[in-house]
């Protein structure tokens, strides 16, 4: 934890360093990716020194795959390589460490490079394997058209920003920021002489940096205050069991899984943070005029505690593993992607059985949570003292179903996740069960996401 903290407060100074001594204005797009690229290797190495080399097999191995697979199966292979090295690797922790975290855990950063490698491999199929016809509006904007050079490679998955601890990104965006193209193109789509501007303005990061680092400060106060005096292991203590009632547990269940995402809140804003010093993450204009800083932002803390659907709830925690997860899954399964988006982010987070309790979970409260929704919240909206009612009820049901949800994520085993779950009577199972019994949830079909020209095409005939 010391070395991951002193690495991205490093990093978060040479990122202020590369933005203004290593501009796209002062350094060539090949110096700014060789910069990018050693500082990332020496991070990697001073955290993890010699399990770095696992970091850098993975990365090799993949850029075999890339420039000697035909072009069909490179997203196959790199798929199958990429999760299979990290799943070796999650199975080494059980089985040789016996459930301990290594003093250098070096299973982040190989799940921050497997999401890049895939993320490059789907595109790069996208882009010269696939016509422009058969992709969505997104898969169009994100293909890649040609195979990179091995300093970009290096550049995109090794770079001192994101090494440690994420976010994975597009490549197309990455080559964008090292070559000085990302801000301008996005401010290329706003008008500006309608607002009164001769020239494009030059939106400055600092003080969105700023911003991150207040939220990482006060999330490592909660951390350091909270996470430590509410343990999420007392939950399933047999003294606290015998003598709170159920209510009360689930009223604790809440507060112990609010001290644990301080930590969380911490890692994702400061990684975030770094990017932006870089000049990395810019995402245009907001409706206000302001200059909004969250390409990257793998976390929307409001939107999280406010979550009034698990959907909600969802997209706004961990945004980039889960736009990686819709791109190389969720709008790739041939039949249930959502089944299956949910058991590849279990596989992609460890092998641990508990995270599998959550992910199978999390299926299940999803689909019902969305039956109840499709069925029930037009009878809602007709006032608004009702909508204010089905929102409070909401979202006390949704913080209490994610609770239920992630537990098991936090206790890893098996005995202490079936203990839990017969703690609280498996109700949010059974519930869940008898609400998809009495509004059953239409399988979504994979034909139902049709590329964007198919669905303008068929727009127009019904027209």
């Amino acid at each position: 934890q010391i070395n991951f903290v002193a690495c991205q407060l490093f990093a978060l100074l040479a990122a202020f360093w590369f933005r203004i001594y290593l501009g796209p204005s002062h350094a060539s797009s090949a110096v700014r990716h060789a910069f990018a690229t050693l500082f990332g290797i020496y991070f990697a190495v001073f955290c993890f020194g010699w399990y770095s080399i696992h970091l850098f097999v993975l990365v090799m191995m993949n850029y075999g795959i890339m420039n000697m697979a035909s072009i069909p199966n490179i997203h196959r292979y790199s798929f199958v390589v990429a999760m299979g090295y990290l799943t070796l690797c999650h199975i080494s922790r059980i089985y040789i460490f016996h459930y301990g975290i290594l003093t250098t855990d070096f299973s982040g950063p190989l799940m921050i490079i497997t999401q890049k490698i895939t993320t490059l491999a789907c595109q790069l199929h996208d882009g010269i394997g696939r016509q422009a016809e058969e992709l969505t509006a997104e898969q169009n904007r994100l293909a890649v058209k040609s195979r990179p050079s091995l300093l970009e490679y290096l550049s995109y998955l090794l770079n001192f920003m994101s090494i440690i601890a994420g976010p994975c990104s597009n490549y197309k965006d990455y080559i964008a920021f090292i070559e000085g193209r990302h801000v301008h193109m996005k401010l290329l789509e706003v008008n500006w002489k309608q607002k009164g501007y001769d020239r494009l303005p030059d939106p400055s990061p600092t003080g969105a940096v700023m911003y991150k680092l207040c939220i990482t400060l006060a999330s490592l106060i909660l951390f350091l205050t909270l996470t430590k005096n509410f343990p999420m292991a007392y939950i399933i203590d047999d003294e606290f069991l015998d003598k709170t009632p159920f209510l009360s547990r689930l009223g604790y269940l809440y507060v112990v899984t609010q001290a644990a995402k301080p930590k969380y809140y911490f890692a994702w804003t400061l990684a975030d943070a770094v990017n932006n010093a870089a000049g990395y993450g810019f995402s245009g204009v907001d409706e206000t005029g302001a200059f909004r800083w969250d390409l990257l932002s793998n976390l929307n803390i409001w939107n999280i505690e406010t979550a009034t659907s698990f959907k909600m709830y969802i997209e706004n925690w961990n945004i980039q593993t889960a736009a990686w997860l819709k791109r190389v899954c969720y709008d790739r399964a041939p039949w249930y992607p959502t089944a299956l988006t949910f058991v590849l982010s279990a596989l992609w987070h460890g092998i641990y059985p508990g995270y599998y309790f959550t992910f199978l979970t999390g299926i299940l409260i999803t689909l019902a949570a969305r039956a109840i929704r499709k069925n029930c919240r037009h009878y809602f909206l007709s006032s608004v003292p009702l909508k204010i009612a089905y929102d409070l009820v909401t979202w006390v049901v949704t913080q209490l179903a994610v609770c239920y949800t992630v537990a098991p994520f936090v206790m890893l085993a098996v005995e202490p996740t079936i203990k839990f779950y017969k703690s609280v009577y498996f109700h949010m199972h059974i519930l869940s069960v008898l609400v998809l019994l009495v509004f059953p949830a239409r399988p979504q079909a994979y034909s139902i996401r049709k590329p964007q020209h198919q669905a303008t095409q068929n727009s127009v005939k019904s027209k």
